[in-house]
């Protein structure tokens, strides 16, 4: 059609995706395992010192911070209201939760923070929880791992008798944190413990690194022989070594500075009697780490965290839950579909809508999907102003398919004017009681109605840029309601206005940070304006609710007063214009050049394109942007850019070698000029930077196939050692998917999120496969009916012919998953990993 955007757009493709693109082609059959992370950072109360201050909340992986709240100033008990989603890309210990409070001229000082273990995670999700905040020590902040290896010798001496030798190699380091925005500088060292000894040796210091190659090997008399008599300051005979532990701790040389705690592990020499092992050892905070007797002054944290790890298996292993889920749509009555059970077994429905939601509109199995649930919440409605109003499936598979699919569609139409109230607010409170000293309620007034008008016009202008599935939904919609309640005129209307003024832009502009169209939750006196800016776009779009009856059931009289300036024709005509636009099937051809579609910025390092004057390039901070058509970076957010590259030149991104400027989190863009290398801030953003540049490009004709994983310093390519700048690089794109193959959701992925909460919920159906199978269920009484009473259970039969399918299947997926982990760990190293 002439409209903008496909009638599918889905969220950014993962590289797990793109690479399952990669092996489905080349027959592979990896498993992925991938992470992800979701929640809300609520509040905090009581909150150490005891007096108003500025705060501002922090998420980190181990100690490498991902996420950062606004700051919330003079409070006692700041409410932060930010959520969260990303991708987790690498392995982590502990996800941590900082409260800070903010300092203009010395360092932010850290309140407290709430700490949890990876494997405790499952406890809280998806539960609102009050997390007591406790001390920050430096002992107990660790992250990282170390590779060594560990051997017991036995060695005969000179008279003939044998005595005992450990042997400790220390290899590597990896992960390590950095120190103050920098790489470290660490060290090791390796000590022998036992009751009455404490043998310790040291390595070379590693300059500016976290991923240090130590390779030294230390030598440590374990028992000696029955005959030696020679009195030292140890002696240790053959029992003793039940009491012997290898202990190996990192640390980070301070020079004139005292050295920073990194972390330790601990290894029994029992465990190795004549062994050798070679594993890597997860760093772990020393034991009197965090422990203090004033746990409770520091306050506490609301939050609600939901993290999940998937095992995907090879797409065939899905087939059937695959097919069985996507035919949902066809299924009569469709409550006993596959889909539309899996939402009743689960507490939280949310849960199981984004997955679900995500694999139909990637199979393009949505519309009639929506509109068959649309039509079964119909039957239930009894008066046509409650039309969707609830949270039934229905309602939330269209929130959830219009966040996905209208997030460049709210971008390009409200992201100028949120911008500029965010930037340039102007005062707009017109409540009487809220009113601050020497504001003019009048010129507040007129302030609100600017901002309205304004919001309104983009909002009522944008049809043609609404993507084709949201009408297709909108117009399923339209007519379901209109057959429902075929005597009201307006219904048809409602029916949409009820999603896409209620439920879509008037949420946007509320919660802008919500919907990327501002990068934090906007300081108090911006919310207040936006949230009656909100309300204001809530009436405005809610069909005939400026007629004077409607007026007078304002609960805030002050805002029954500003719509009597509104002339109720002229506004209710572009709203039944817009909607009958959005609603329609029929192609509309632009009236112009399309805008480009905004898709991410942010403040990131960039290594210098030429020399400095004494002739070392170095790294300065720009602000970066991306759209459709370009990636551009500024000296600062909103200047004009200083470099630009058109998106169509750019031929790969890809990361870069740590080793290559000490730095982590890098990343390459190739294009036509010499590469343009990037530093982001966290593992996480530099993830989502490398997806966003990789899936707006993935269509150029002339990507690479091949690149340089290093950079090309002093006459040489660090990776291969080539010394012609432009030879071909040496290792293959992880991004080298064909121009045809367009993967914009990982649908094996969504698939086993789905299996995972049939499997969670699998009691569940099995009590409903035996109500169902029960004569009882359907002639005379019911028996326990708090097993099946809140199940719609509408066919008995199909829908148990339905369950006993998902049940077989979710069996077999049991066995696949099981051969894998019992695979993995069969080939798993000893340690702490």
């Amino acid at each position: 059609t002439g409209r903008a955007g496909p009638s599918c757009i889905a969220p950014p493709p993962s590289r797990s995706a793109q690479a399952a693109a990669m092996a489905a082609q080349d027959g592979g059959d990896e498993v992925r395992v991938l992470q992800s992370l979701r929640g809300k950072i609520y509040d905090a109360k009581h909150l150490v010192p005891n007096k108003m201050r500025d705060f501002f909340c922090t998420i980190n992986l181990d100690q490498e911070e991902v996420f950062r709240t606004q700051v919330v100033e003079k409070s006692l008990s700041p409410y932060f209201g930010e959520e969260f989603l990303f991708e987790i890309p690498r392995t982590f210990q502990w996800l941590s939760f900082y409260i800070y409070d903010k300092s203009v001229l010395q360092k932010d000082l850290r309140i407290g923070k709430v700490a949890i273990k990876k494997e405790d995670l499952c406890k809280y999700t998806g539960k609102e929880n009050w997390f007591t905040l406790q001390p920050v020590d430096s002992n107990s902040e660790v992250q990282g791992k170390v590779h060594l290896e560990l051997k017991l010798n036995e060695l005969i001496t000179d008279n003939g008798s044998v005595c005992q030798q450990l042997v400790v190699h220390i290899k590597e380091c990896h992960g390590l944190p950095l120190i103050n925005g920098q790489n470290c500088d660490p060290y090791a060292t390796v000590s022998l413990v036992g009751p009455s000894r404490n043998d310790q040796k040291k390595t070379k210091v590693k300059k500016k690194t976290s991923n240090p190659q130590f390779n030294e090997t230390f030598y440590f008399e374990v028992t000696r022989s029955s005959s030696y008599t020679k009195k030292s300051q140890f002696q240790v005979e053959e029992e003793d070594i039940e009491k012997l532990e290898v202990r190996v701790d990192l640390w980070n040389n301070g020079n004139l500075v005292q050295d920073i705690f990194l972390g330790e592990i601990k290894v029994p020499v029992k465990v190795l009697r004549n062994d050798s092992f070679q594993a890597w050892y997860l760093l772990q905070p020393r034991e009197n780490g965090n422990k203090s007797s004033k746990t409770d002054d520091l306050g506490s944290l609301r939050l609600n965290i939901c993290y999940t790890e998937d095992c995907v298996l090879p797409s065939e292993y899905y087939a059937s839950l695959r097919n069985l889920l996507l035919k949902s749509s066809d299924v009569q009555p469709i409550s006993a579909s596959a889909a539309y059970i899996l939402c009743e077994v689960c507490r939280d429905k949310y849960d199981a809508v984004l997955p679900l939601v995500r694999l139909l509109l990637h199979h393009h199995k949505l519309v009639p999907f929506v509109a068959a649930v649309a039509e079964l919440d119909l039957k239930d409605t009894q008066e046509a102003n409650t039309i969707f109003r609830g949270n039934s499936l229905a309602t939330r598979c269209v929130d959830e398919m219009m966040k996905i699919v209208g997030k460049h569609y709210l971008k390009v139409t409200l992201k100028p004017v949120i911008d500029e109230i965010c930037e340039s607010p102007k005062p707009c409170e017109i409540d009487p009681i809220k009113l601050r000293e020497g504001d003019n309620v009048e010129t507040n007034m007129e302030n609100l109605r600017y901002y309205v008008d304004k919001v309104f016009r983009e909002i009522v202008r944008s049809s043609i840029s609404c993507p084709t599935l949201m009408c297709d939904v909108f117009y399923s919609l339209r007519h379901l309601a209109a057959k429902r309640f075929p005597n009201d005129p307006h219904v048809q209307y409602s029916a949409v206005s009820s999603f896409v003024f209620l439920r879509f832009f008037a949420v946007a502009v509320v919660s802008p940070h919500t919907f990327h169209l501002r990068p934090h939750h906007p300081d108090a006196q911006t919310s207040r304006t936006l949230t009656l800016i909100s309300k204001a776009i809530q009436t405005l779009g809610s069909w005939g609710s400026l007629t004077k009856s409607k007026l007078s059931s304002f609960k805030e009289t002050f805002m029954c007063e500003f719509f009597k300036t509104f002339q109720e024709e002229k506004f209710t005509e572009s709203v039944k214009k817009f909607l009958d636009d959005v609603s329609s099937t029929e192609s509309k051809e632009p009236s112009g050049l399309s805008e480009p579609v905004h898709l991410k910025e942010g403040e990131m390092y960039k290594r210098a394109q030429g020399r400095t004057r004494i002739g070392k390039k170095n790294f300065k901070k720009r602000w970066f942007c991306l759209t459709s058509r370009e990636f551009t970076y500024h000296k600062q957010q909103d200047k004009e850019p200083i470099f630009t590259i058109p998106v169509k030149n750019i031929l790969a991104v890809e990361k870069l070698d740590e080793s290559s400027f000490n730095k982590k989190n890098m990343f390459q863009v190739l294009h036509g000029e010499k590469p343009l290398y990037i530093q982001a801030n966290n593992c996480v953003e530099a993830s989502e930077w490398i997806e966003a540049l990789c899936r707006v490009t993935r269509c150029n004709q002339k990507r690479l196939s091949f690149y340089h994983p290093s950079a090309f310093l002093n006459g040489n390519w660090l990776c291969c050692k080539a010394t012609v700048e432009n030879t071909v690089g040496c290792a293959r794109c992880t991004a080298d998917v064909p121009a045809d193959t367009q993967i914009e959701i990982d649908g094996d992925r969504e698939t086993e999120r789905i299996y995972s909460l049939f499997t969670i919920n699998m009691s569940k159906l099995q009590k409903l496969e035996e109500a169902c199978g029960s004569i009882a269920v359907y002639q005379g009484p019911r028996k326990e009916p708090d097993d099946y009473s809140n199940f719609t259970i509408e066919d008995s039969v199909a829908t148990f012919h339905t369950l006993k399918q998902i049940i077989d299947t979710v069996e077999k997926l049991n066995e696949s998953h099981e051969k894998y982990l019992k695979k993995r760990s069969s080939s798993a190293e000893y340690g702490s990993e």
